[in-house]
């Protein structure tokens, strides 16, 4: 009910539709200041590549098929620049994996957790995050640590190391795999620009991220419910198109394809997690196998509430409504 409540109380009124057509960025200029809203262009350490990427951008663009390739490449640097907190727990779980030492006062653990802490405090401080998406992060946080709480005592997958800082027979670090993904849909939201044809009311996504919850809990002693939450799920983004600009105009996919490719990904880490022996399933106790693809589809409702999350603090906007005329920037908006 608290979860519920919090979600409630983040509700507003979904942004209007109106008539005008996203009109297409191609005749934009090129060379702009830095946009205010850039975290990344008052980083200072980012500076000069921005500039050097606003010089090749004009470069590349003379030709067809080069704007096309580096639009292209734009894209894959700007998904990883969004995944910089994810990114980061990554490496830090194959490094320890690899390097940290077994009989190290700090457990490894614990490590994680001082780490997370410390990345997650950089990033808010140096402006790559706000302090609305670090709220949201934190409500993803404690989400999933209460899912893992309960997840772990009837045995769905344990944590094999030894810590200090842990609740029941959860680390406490682990709260922050879920604030990766919060943190990695705030980030695209924002570097991508993202717009919106026939978003479904953000009352329809919150009272299917609490069924969805509550499902994670429920269908250990009732009928799984999931046919219906996905079909649920498809109800409300059938229709949906996100708009996002990489470069110099909106592209556009359907939502659930985005979706989808990004449970993917979150899928893919997972197995990483599982290889360097951060939690196992008890299919992995005594050697690790791939996880199941049958765990894209929890991902996928996870994925749900995180992105009902997000959407509280960021309004859908229109595709039809106006664009704005943003500045163009090389790694935020």
């Amino acid at each position: 009910m608290a979860v519920a409540k919090t979600l409630m109380q983040h509700v507003k009124i979904a942004a209007s539709d109106v008539s005008r057509k996203l009109p297409s960025d191609r005749g934009a200029p090129v060379d702009h200041e830095w946009a205010p809203r850039s975290a990344a262009a008052i980083w200072a350490p980012l500076r000069p590549f921005i500039a050097g990427e606003r010089r090749l951008g004009r470069v590349m663009v003379r030709r067809r098929w080069t704007a096309r390739l580096y639009e292209f490449g734009r894209f894959g640097v700007k998904q990883g620049w969004a995944c910089l907190f994810g990114g980061i727990a990554v490496a830090l779980m194959i490094g320890t994996y690899h390097f940290y030492p077994v009989q190290a006062p700090l457990a490894r653990y614990d490590f994680l957790l001082l780490a997370m802490i410390a990345v997650q405090v950089t990033l808010l401080a140096g402006g790559l995050e706000t302090l609305d998406e670090v709220k949201v992060i934190l409500i993803y946080h404690l989400v999933g640590t209460v899912m893992e709480i309960f997840k772990t005592s009837v045995g769905s997958w344990i944590y094999p190391e030894p810590s200090l800082l842990r609740i029941a027979g959860v680390p406490l670090f682990t709260g922050f795999m879920y604030g990766c993904i919060g943190s990695y849909l705030c980030r695209v939201w924002r570097l991508f620009d993202f717009r919106f044809t026939h978003h479904p009311p953000r009352w329809y996504l919150v009272l299917l991220s609490i069924a969805i919850y509550a499902n994670f809990f429920a269908h250990h002693y009732m009928p799984d419910m999931r046919l219906l939450l996905f079909a649920a799920a498809a109800l409300a983004f059938g229709r949906t198109t996100i708009h996002f600009r990489v470069w110099r105009q909106h592209r556009a996919m359907p939502l659930l394809l985005g979706l989808g490719l990004v449970s993917l990904f979150i899928w893919i880490s997972e197995n990483i997690g599982t290889f360097t022996r951060t939690w196992l399933y008890p299919s992995q106790s005594h050697g690790w196998a791939m996880v199941s693809f049958g765990k894209l589809g929890s991902w996928f409702l996870l994925l749900m509430i995180s992105y009902t999350l997000v959407s509280l603090i960021n309004a859908p906007r229109s595709a039809r409504g106006d664009h704005e005329g943003r500045p163009y920037d090389a790694f935020g908006l």
